[in-house]
């Protein structure tokens, strides 16, 4: 390996790394990609994304059947879960996608490689050498024009704790080997409120406890209170403003001790706890000790093209400063980068342009300012709100919760950001980045012809409702 010379290598196989590999190879450049397990794929493929809605999916289908016999399907009166069928499931799903990126490596000719990646330190003759360690601890070094690092991150446990069979992270929690009867989440992030739903389907107890005033705190503020009366109208205990004072496990599970809003000790017994409160960067091994990179907070900070301080060093994915720890975010971060290695177009990622995904039932999707940052910012705000109980494909799904809501400017109407809970949420935003993305407003968007009867109808009287004109409310 060490006489052949990449223009790029990247060190680490998710949906950053592969990506990037994926474009660097169709612009004709020579690429290694370096991952240090057998597998292709990252957290996203492995245990987090993928496998999530995989058995969010299965959840849903089990919701569906508790209503069989209103949508003229008898017969089904006692479903059983087969718990280990859900696993089966996500686990092939897994296996195919991970057969399918070993396909496209082979494909765009990129060399896969093998083992832990390390920067060896600043380029020599303009050549930077990352060394591989193999799993049988023979290193070797990769010689490369220009370096990726793309190593991800972990989920952060409290401190004072570490995962194992009842407290677990969402590596753990995916392979149940039998499906709990109670569960407590501690935070309601994306993780924590996905995982809630999908077992609160199933018929577990679930609780949520949450340190900040409202749930998924990162949405716009209306789009939490739905979702909080949303879970409690499924029997969600939610609690927040709540501190975790100490997890005692036992024979039988663990006790969860926190204070309340109020400052009330509550205690909570369970079978399983999982811990969602954030992932941190995977940095601390990658050899970022031996460039100039200064890391901000175990963060890499980057320019808009995602350069770091170091020359001919780029960082991409979960491990960037500043930028949303979503697949979807590194794997354009991988193409930019993988078009500006090659000399070919590219535009740099934009923070207020990236969609949010929430996929727990209902969905949320959303993207650019909620209202309260776009008064923040002095725009002159006006909103619009369509609830899904007025749209006719919501009833058709038997999915009436949740809401469009539309920030705009008063000014010259363009729109600055869509919220949205409901029915296929994170279908649905789509429409409204690329809104974004043209810099629409709502008067364009209002004569946008949507097909009837969709799900899509809703954002046309989303758009609508900032002018007070929705059709069908």
């Amino acid at each position: 390996m060490a006489e052949t010379l990449f223009d790029l290598a990247i060190v680490g196989g998710g949906p950053a790394g592969y990506t990037c590999a994926i474009r660097a190879g169709q612009l004709g450049l020579k690429v290694a990609l370096i991952e240090k397990t057998d597998k292709l794929g990252g957290t996203c493929l492995h245990v987090g994304c993928i496998p999530t809605k995989a058995m969010l999916f299965s959840a849903e289908v089990w919701d569906h059947i508790g209503h069989a016999a209103g949508y003229g399907i008898d017969n089904v009166a006692a479903p059983q879960l087969n718990w280990a069928n859900v696993l089966k499931r996500k686990n092939d799903i897994i296996v195919k996608h991970t057969k399918g990126l070993d396909f496209l490596m082979k494909k765009n000719k990129v060399t896969v490689v093998r083992g832990h990646g390390r920067i060896a330190g600043p380029a020599k003759d303009g050549i930077l050498t990352v060394n591989v360690t193999a799993a049988d601890g023979k290193v070797s070094p990769v010689q490369t024009k220009k370096v990726v690092l793309a190593t991800g991150s972990d989920a952060r446990m409290l401190p004072g704790y570490q995962a194992d069979d009842t407290i677990l992270t969402n590596i753990e929690i995916l392979s149940l080997p039998t499906f709990p009867k109670s569960l407590v989440v501690i935070g309601s992030g994306a993780v924590g409120v996905e995982f809630a739903s999908i077992f609160r389907s199933f018929g577990a107890e679930v609780t949520i406890v949450e340190a900040l005033p409202r749930i998924v705190p990162v949405e716009d503020e209306e789009v939490s209170k739905e979702l909080l009366r949303s879970f409690k109208k499924r029997g969600i205990d939610v609690h927040t403003g709540a501190r975790v004072e100490k997890i005692e496990k036992h024979k039988g599970g663990a006790k969860v001790s926190f204070t309340d809003s109020t400052g009330k000790a509550v205690v909570k017994e369970t079978e399983k706890v999982l811990i969602a409160v954030g992932r941190g960067p995977r940095t601390q091994d990658a050899g970022i000790d031996k460039t100039n990179i200064q890391l901000d907070r175990g963060f890499i900070p980057v320019n808009q093209w995602m350069e770091t301080t170091e020359p001919g060093v780029y960082a991409i994915g979960d491990i960037v400063a500043g930028l949303p720890q979503l697949a979807h975010v590194g794997a354009m971060a991988g193409v930019v980068v993988a078009s500006k290695a090659a000399g070919k177009y590219a535009r740099a990622v934009r923070k207020d342009r990236v969609p949010g995904c929430t996929y727990c039932d209902p969905q949320i999707g959303s993207v650019g300012l909620t209202e309260a940052q776009a008064k923040e910012k002095g725009y002159q705000v006006k909103v619009g709100k369509f609830p899904f109980v007025g749209n006719s494909k919501a009833t058709i799904l038997d999915s009436h919760d949740g809401f469009v809501k539309v920030v705009s400017d008063a000014k010259y109407g363009e729109v600055l950001g869509v919220h949205i809970i409901g029915p296929h949420a994170t279908e649905l935003i789509a429409e409204c980045v690329v809104a974004l993305e043209l810099e629409a407003t709502v008067e364009e968007l209002m004569f946008t012809i949507h097909a009837h009867p969709t799900l899509a109808e809703s954002l046309l009287d989303g758009f609508s409702s900032v002018e007070g004109m929705a059709i069908n409310v």
